[in-house]
């Protein structure tokens, strides 16, 4: 079975807050912020594997909506990282480009799956 695109990004976009994590505990030796960036960040993708194999089409949104919420938790975590001078503009923006178009993306899902229901 093909990967979904939703599916996909957020995955990729789970494997860049590994990294990013592991670079904010080894090099800047940050911990507490970059813990919750973590689970928040990679909550994102599984979430989102979750909802594809979802039991009905009230199950699917609720688990995209639950991803969605991450999703925003994830972005304020990037913008307090980044404005507290954890995370340079080289580090942050990529990763806040893409958190925004995973909010684009969910809340688009969300809304059409809600109107086809």
């Amino acid at each position: 079975m093909k990967q979904s695109i939703i599916g996909e990004k957020s995955f990729l976009f789970s494997l860049q807050v590994v990294q990013s994590y592991k670079a904010l505990v080894f090099s800047k030796k940050e911990y507490v912020l970059s813990k919750q960036f973590l689970r928040s960040g990679t909550s994102v993708g599984a979430n989102v594997s979750e909802a594809l194999y979802g039991q009905s089409s009230k199950d699917f949104i609720s688990k995209l909506s639950i991803a969605r919420k991450e999703a925003n938790e994830t972005k304020y975590w990037i913008q307090l990282l980044k404005k507290s001078d954890f995370m340079n503009d080289l580090e942050a923006d990529p990763l806040l480009d893409n958190c925004e178009e995973l909010l684009r993306m969910l809340t688009s899902i969300i809304l059409t799956t809600r109107s086809n229901s």
